[in-house]
């Protein structure tokens, strides 16, 4: 049973989101936040702390912690090691190195306390890190669970919502494949509100169809544009995380675009990518293999030859 017992590790920029996104939705009984720079998490704490005074907010008790807070966690969140930065190679796959490491680190604390919580990983690089941490330590594989493409297909819904302005939350379908720059939109399996894509621009009088190809390469943009305009990226998948804890929260067995190990799916294993997988209070239920045609087929196969080269460079 999910008590709401959080633990979130890393306290800068996507940490500090999450753990906003967290109150303000009112999805935990207490957060504990862990992070190397001991000052910065304590003021966190405190500032979070402030926060639960309001009339509207729960009573949340939100602290600075240590590894040992694990040990009744529900749900352990993990945003530790650096990113890509303003003017770097846009490619998280760089990451791959430093970031394994750290979730060594991590992980080998983690462990030491449970093998009962949710383990919920953001850090970049996502597929490699989540296939790190699922392969390299002895955790219930269903609950290793990668955010994955779930913040492309936010940002898919975002954009095609937009050209028609409507609610983006009518915008159905999947990014799969890599959370990065060989993930694609899986345009197969996009509807919108029930109308399909065929016709949707006579549905709404556009004399101009539908641009596949610039709506792709904005969506591998948008992160870099962030990067790049505001320094980080954090509130975009700090929503995303709060989507993942409230699926655990109410045991929802609910499908969504994540990331995990494929055992088999699409011929596919020894790699994490994002498909859509069922999750509820205990982790991943099920996976799903959507019927794709060839060209998403190639798509998909062609990111997971970019992860596994990165997995590889991550044991050099």
């Amino acid at each position: 049973m999910f008590k709401g017992k959080v633990v979130i590790v890393g306290a800068s920029n996507v940490g500090s989101a999450v753990l906003t996104k967290l109150l303000d939705f009112q999805l935990a009984s207490e957060i504990a936040l862990i992070d190397l720079n001991e000052n910065k998490c304590k003021g966190e704490a405190l500032d979070a702390n402030d926060a639960t005074s309001c009339i509207h907010s729960l009573n949340i008790r939100t602290y600075y912690g240590d590894y040992s807070d694990c040990k009744d966690a529900d749900l352990i969140i993990i945003t530790a090691g650096p990113s890509i930065k303003p003017g770097e190679k846009p490619d998280r796959l760089i990451l791959s190195k430093t970031n394994c490491k750290i979730m060594s680190s991590v992980m080998s604390e983690i462990v030491k306390y449970t093998k009962d919580a949710i383990i919920l990983m953001i850090t970049n690089p996502l597929d490699v890190a989540t296939y790190h941490v699922s392969t390299q330590f002895d955790y219930p594989r269903e609950k290793i669970i990668g955010t994955g493409t779930m913040l492309e297909t936010f940002r898919l819904r975002r954009i095609i919502a937009d050209r028609y302005h409507i609610d983006p939350k009518n915008i159905h379908g999947y990014v799969l494949g890599e959370h990065g720059n060989s993930a694609f939109t899986a345009w197969s399996t996009v509807n919108v509100a029930g109308l399909g894509l065929e016709h949707i621009d006579e549905y709404f009088h556009f004399d101009d169809k539908l641009d596949k190809k610039a709506i792709e390469q904005a969506l591998v943009n948008r992160a870099y544009d962030i990067i790049n305009l505001k320094g980080y990226t954090n509130t975009g998948i700090a929503m995303v995380a709060a989507r993942f804890t409230k699926s655990f929260m109410y045991n929802e067995h609910t499908i969504l675009p994540m990331s995990a190990v494929l055992e088999g799916e699409y011929g596919l294993s020894d790699v994490a990518l994002s498909i859509p997988r069922m999750i509820c209070a205990d982790g991943i239920v099920r996976s799903f293999a959507p019927h794709l045609p060839k060209e998403e087929l190639d798509l998909l196969y062609a990111s997971a030859e970019s992860v596994k080269k990165a997995i590889a460079s991550a044991k050099e």
